[in-house]
């Protein structure tokens, strides 16, 4: 069950944007204000799903009379709170913005501006920055082969595999066609999964060379963030991770390549597993984030097959052109060497 409590004119905005919020009482200020205090000659409307938060986040909603809210009843993750918002809302374009995101100026006039320049939809970002430090994080992302997210930090490069989801433009147009995020995939690897289907169907993923976002990494989530020259993360977020990264290898890889790579995935997964797992001297390691992965494929083998032959059928692009996005360089010996083995919290 859901509310929805309205507070806005009745006048179609152009632009809507979505934020999934749970338990972001810390949070919720800063970003609201960085899209109340965009100027866009459009109007535009702001949507907060709240996730069934446990702190004070409606009472601090409710000092944002601007903001639509849907209050959930239940915890439904991130990919149901973010279907339901852009259902909700009338915008012809939609963003989707964390919770622990905060737009810099000119982003949505940038945003706008960029799509209504271009003559077919296209899913876009704008660079990301630090919440803390203001380094460059990414200006969007390439994949690896094992759908690990690659980083891209130079200017102009002209089109990335996927964008982060938590700053993602998307025409809505574009949002029907592909179908929004699956729900089965809760959490994590949902915006890898609509940049990988937008751009197997011929449309682009890009990055706007101005403006940005600051991103407080990893805030809603946990993990995903360097800390003391060491990369945090937790067992729930690793658990997703690998499991949805393995589904969207089996969904997206084009052609008969996709059942070496997922056994030579498999294998891989398997042994960082128990490497890693015995160095810890953690057996939970093993079971709850890299044997969950494995066996979530196979038990759902008949579903992810059937959704396999529906992606590929509509497939435009031919293999060359779906890889010209993907790296060669494994990104997780990228990181190993950078920060050595994972903290799990």
């Amino acid at each position: 069950m859901e509310r929805e409590n309205m507070t806005v004119e009745d006048v179609d905005p152009v632009v809507s944007i979505c934020i999934a919020n749970y338990n972001g009482e810390q949070i919720l200020d800063a970003c609201l204000d960085s899209v109340r205090t965009q100027i866009l000659d459009d109007s535009f409307e702001i949507i907060v799903h709240d996730d069934a938060s446990t702190d004070a986040s409606l009472e601090i909603l409710s000092q944002h009379p601007e903001v639509r809210i849907i209050q959930s009843e239940t915890n439904v993750g991130f990919c149901e709170a973010n279907n339901r918002m852009v259902a909700a809302s009338r915008g012809e374009f939609v963003l989707l913005l964390n919770n622990d995101a905060a737009l810099l100026p000119g982003a949505l006039s940038a945003f706008l501006a960029e799509s209504r320049g271009t003559p077919r939809p296209s899913i876009l970002t704008a660079p990301q920055f630090d919440w803390l430090t203001g380094a460059l994080v990414d200006r969007g992302c390439l994949l690896d082969l094992f759908m690990n997210p690659v980083p891209v930090e130079a200017e102009g490069h002209p089109n990335v595999a996927m964008t982060i989801g938590a700053c993602m433009w998307v025409p809505r147009s574009l949002w029907d066609t592909l179908g929004g995020f699956p729900a089965w995939l809760e959490s994590i690897a949902e915006d890898m999964y609509l940049c990988c289907a937008a751009r197997q169907r011929g449309y682009e993923v890009r990055c706007l060379p101005v403006s940005g976002y600051r991103h407080m990494q990893g805030q809603s989530f946990g993990g995903n963030r360097a800390a003391d020259g060491k990369l945090v993360t937790t067992y729930r977020r690793r658990r997703l991770s690998e499991r949805n990264k393995t589904f969207l290898l089996l969904l997206f890889t084009p052609g008969a390549w996709f059942l070496p790579l997922l056994a030579l995935h498999v294998v891989a997964l398997t042994g960082e597993g128990i490497i890693l797992s015995v160095i810890r001297r953690d057996r939970r390691l093993f079971q709850e984030v890299y044997l969950t992965a494995i066996l979530s494929v196979w038990r759902e083998r008949k579903s992810l097959l059937a959704h396999r032959s529906r992606l590929q059928k509509m497939r435009a692009l031919d293999a060359s052109h779906y890889y010209s996005a993907f790296t060669w360089r494994p990104r997780k010996f990228v990181l190993l060497s950078r920060y050595g083995l994972p903290r799990f919290r």
